[in-house]
């Protein structure tokens, strides 16, 4: 059997579902903790592996929230930002929508302006010295209720840096319905964000119908339990409604059991645009580019199917159409030069 993991390592891709915080590699996390040694994260990288095995999603959601207790300065948003980069670089990671808290800083006293200036400063800086282009999704904690969400849409709208594009929902979702959100969502969509929540992904297909039907969801963050619903399988499919799928981590945080089981399968056959992405890969021990060697094997893809899947995430990402022809075209000439050695 051919190893796609090459072709895989230098395809360019874009990225639509990865955390700020969460794609913290080792390295930059070790560092944070070593700058706030109050913290109770390690500061060897070896260590973190261990500190990062979740034995369910709300322990995954505790662990989380301590790496963003290690960003208490612009300074800390500054490094992580930049450094995501890097190591997106690395991966050959062109274009990536990168979601961001602002509440979780702006609450532990970081200054929101500051804030600001600190991600616009590392993505002008990325684009310029690694190639990689950022855009932000501004998201709202649902955990921490409707004071985030009033939060989180203020600083979207009113204080709005140029990077951001979109308006999102992650967090716990049992016990955090979605239909609350909705007069924040409609502020941001009216200002021309674009509206990208999580939904079934620890939850039933009615979340996504949530998602969909009350916050106008264009893209829906995991998906993963649309497969039981076929009516919201061919709605999706009707209306191109792409979903970022992150099959690595719907094992780690339990929402699969186990990747033989992952739905990417039925998604796929029913028509929908299916995206691949990594959601917080070094707390999940991955990368993108392991991403899609695991869906590779799930599809039985070849180099030109893993092709198509890097075109979906460019043609589903906010993406300004000279950028997406850009990065297509990249795409399909990397693809042929590979196939034609």
């Amino acid at each position: 059997m051919t190893d796609l993991r090459p072709f895989i390592a230098g395809l360019p891709k874009a990225e639509l579902h990865v955390h700020h915080v969460g794609s913290a590699s080792p390295r930059i996390v070790a560092e944070l903790a070593a700058n706030h040694p109050d913290s109770k994260v390690p500061t060897d990288p070896e260590a973190l592996a261990d500190y990062f095995t979740f034995t369910d999603f709300a322990h995954f959601v505790e662990v989380y929230l301590s790496v963003v207790d290690l960003i208490r300065t612009p300074e800390d948003v500054r490094l992580l930002t930049f450094e995501v980069a890097r190591d997106m670089a690395r991966q050959n990671i062109r274009y990536a929508e990168l979601t961001i808290t602002p509440f979780s800083s702006t609450r532990r006293g970081i200054d929101e302006k500051a804030f600001m200036a600190a991600i616009e400063d590392a993505r002008v800086a990325a684009e310029r010295e690694l190639g990689v282009v950022l855009r932000w999704c501004f998201d709202i904690p649902g955990e921490a209720g409707l004071e985030a969400a009033e939060e989180t849409a203020r600083l979207a709208v009113d204080l709005r840096p140029e990077g951001l594009v979109s308006f999102g929902l992650g967090g716990p979702e049992i016990g955090v319905p979605r239909p609350q959100f909705k007069p924040y969502f409609d502020r941001a969509i009216a200002a021309g964000l674009r509206s990208v929540p999580h939904a079934g992904e620890t939850t039933g297909p009615q979340t996504i119908w949530d998602a969909l039907n009350d916050l106008g969801a264009e893209r829906i963050g995991h998906g993963t339990s649309s497969v039981r619903d076929p009516k919201l399988l061919a709605h999706l499919a009707e209306h191109r409604i792409p979903l970022e799928v992150c099959p690595t981590s719907n094992i780690a945080t339990r929402a699969v059991t186990d990747l033989e089981q992952h739905p990417v399968k039925e998604m796929v056959s029913a028509g929908v645009l299916v995206t691949v992405n990594s959601d917080d890969p070094p707390m999940f021990g991955t990368d993108l580019n392991n991403e899609y060697a695991v869906t590779a094997r799930l599809l039985d893809l070849d180099e030109r199917g893993i092709a198509g899947l890097a075109k979906n995430a460019v043609q589903a990402s906010f993406l300004d159409p000279a950028g997406k022809a850009r990065i297509v075209s990249e795409i399909d000439t990397y693809t042929a030069e590979w196939l034609s050695h």
